[in-house]
């Protein structure tokens, strides 16, 4: 499931141990432009996805990303 692998790619980029799908992105996990745009690289390369620059304004919480993901 994207779920589980989006998760594990943000512990791993964003150095936590907890996320869940309400958590926001830059508040929850402190990250400035740069970390979330290699964040997003990690997702494009997991699953082999080119994420438009206009959708990366979407992405405001983690559950936004699953979704993002799930409908690709």
């Amino acid at each position: 499931m994207n779920e589980n692998k989006i998760h594990d790619i943000i512990k791993e980029r964003f150095g936590c141990d907890n996320v869940s799908n309400d958590m926001r992105l830059r508040e929850d996990f402190d990250v400035d432009s740069i970390t979330l745009l290699e964040f997003v690289m990690d997702a494009e390369e997991e699953f082999d996805v080119e994420i438009e620059d206009e959708d990366l304004a979407k992405f405001v919480t983690v559950g936004d990303v699953v979704d993002y993901f799930n409908k690709k």
